[in-house]
């Protein structure tokens, strides 16, 4: 992963520790409507894939078990990871893309509810992605992916009579200093990173069609969700996926949907008002967005604001806001990997890690968030806003509340770290809180698709016969369970 320059390191602490009074009387635990939807407090759990499904993106044992840990802590809600809403092969993600997943949701939505005595509500997050293929090998870009055009042969002095098995060795045997001259931009990219399909791809009949088929593609995987009992779908318009592509700068497609902050904007308001035609007022919908995305020409936080204005007039109930996170300028993968796009500068500016530079790596999006927020109470929009970032422990999410930069705070790290933090601090034991120390351990899990667990318990008790493993029998699969009786502290110089 990109790292900062400067290589400051940081350190996590737990700030100031509130007694249950204190607690009990702060802004974190107060209620707040999404919608028609009402949460018990203002702490908020983001969509993190933890890859426990199957390859048919059904709701397993270990994904139950998984959101019951969280919910055990009773955070205000959930946010289920990215789900796909394509019926097709996307390894062991979620998927929402038939009826069938529809059992498996209800029995998590009810598992979730018992976990929390109620207290915690579960969204679930609607992802579409584009196809990206993993970086080849010379030999099986030439002989294989590439595709021969008389252009190409010209620049590559190669007879255009040649026959194609004889062209594709001779442009391999060009070799690495040759490609490239005689490739294309797209080609070498292909070479170098593994194909990757954009939004402006219009060339392509299924990209063309996209901003026909998302809305009612969002709209029966929303639909779905009701009917399972869940409270609320987010829709994933972040990061490096189909709807924040429609979203970004690079975005200039000349159909209609891009070239122009008014074109990038009608496909994720046409999904918004088909998921709401479908669901109703009564279900909660709102949207993952970035606030930046920290790439060169990208889009920026003014432009963000505004989308951020336009997606709320058009009926969002809230807006969560992250940063950075592409695949523009994500590291060459090694041959046979896929492109990760949290590995470049906008990737880190997602993640930060406590190794950063003078901003630092805690509330490093708050700043954009507040701006974001601010545009939308200047037009008289009031729909909560949720901050991310660094956040993990009570002074800095109080703080963050009390000066109106968000109105719910998300902690994914801290939450993975410690799933009963909110019930720790709001019942006065906010000192037996394992603060995640930000080393980006479970980041590292994720590149590899291998199950997301966190280096702060994911060995403790694996003596145990009846603690669940991970794959490779090496790490257990959710956090130990806590008790007010329990002082025993993984990282006690926190």
């Amino acid at each position: 992963m990109w790292q900062p320059i400067e290589r400051i390191r940081y350190q996590s602490t737990q700030g100031l520790v509130p007694t249950a009074e204190q607690a009990a009387s702060s802004a974190l635990y107060q209620s707040i409507a999404l919608g028609s939807l009402q949460l018990s407090n203002r702490i908020w759990v983001p969509a993190m894939v933890p890859w426990r499904s199957n390859e048919e993106g059904d709701v397993t044992p270990d994904v139950i078990d998984w959101y019951a840990r969280f919910a055990r802590g009773q955070p205000g809600a959930i946010v289920m990871e990215a789900t796909g809403i394509r019926d097709v092969p996307s390894g062991p993600l979620l998927r929402l893309s038939h009826d069938r997943y529809i059992n498996g949701l209800s029995r998590l939505v009810d598992a979730v509810r018992e976990a929390s005595g109620g207290k915690t509500r579960l969204l679930i997050q609607l992802i579409d992605f584009l196809r990206i293929r993993r970086r080849p090998s010379p030999d099986v870009f030439f002989r294989r992916h590439l595709v021969l055009t008389r252009e190409l042969l010209i620049r590559a002095g190669i007879e255009t009579a040649t026959p194609p098995e004889d062209a594709r060795e001779a442009l391999l045997d060009l070799g690495p200093d040759r490609w490239p001259e005689v490739l294309n931009a797209s080609d070498y990219r292909d070479l170098q990173y593994g194909a990757r399909e954009s939004v402006n791809d219009t060339h392509l009949a299924h990209i063309a069609s996209l901003p026909h088929e998302l809305p009612e593609l969002f709209a029966q995987a929303a639909l779905r969700a009701k009917q399972a009992g869940l409270d609320g779908v987010e829709l994933h318009y972040a990061h490096a996926y189909t709807m924040a592509s429609f979203l970004s700068a690079t975005n200039c497609r000349t159909d209609g949907y891009g070239g122009s902050p008014e074109g990038r904007l009608q496909v994720p308001l046409a999904v918004l008002a088909a998921v709401r035609e479908r669901v109703g007022h009564d279900f909660t919908v709102g949207c993952r967005m970035l606030t930046e995305e920290c790439i060169e020409g990208g889009t920026t936080l003014e432009e963000s604001c505004q989308y951020a204005k336009a997606l709320a007039a058009a009926g969002m109930d809230f807006i969560s806001t992250s940063r950075g996170g592409k695949f523009d300028d994500a590291k060459q993968p090694a041959v046979g990997q896929a492109a990760y796009p949290y590995t470049g500068r906008s990737g880190y500016e997602c993640m930060p890690s406590r190794i950063s530079d003078a901003l630092g790596p805690f509330g490093r999006n708050l700043g954009a968030t507040h701006a974001l927020r601010q545009t939308l109470r200047t037009h008289g929009l009031q729909q909560p806003v949720v901050g991310v970032g660094g956040i993990h422990n009570f002074e800095q999410a109080q703080t963050a509340i009390d000066q109106e930069v968000c109105d719910i705070v998300g902690m994914a790290r801290q939450s993975l770290a410690d799933p009963d933090w909110p019930r720790k601090i709001r019942d006065g034991h906010g000192a037996s809180v394992q603060v995640c120390e930000y080393t980006n351990y479970c980041e590292g899990l994720d590149q590899k698709h291998k199950q997301v667990t966190c280096q702060l318990w994911d060995r403790r008790d694996l003596n145990d016969p009846s603690v669940k493993r991970t794959h490779d029998g090496k790490r257990r699969l959710i956090a130990p369970d806590w008790s007010p009786t329990d002082t025993k502290l993984v990282n006690p110089a926190h």
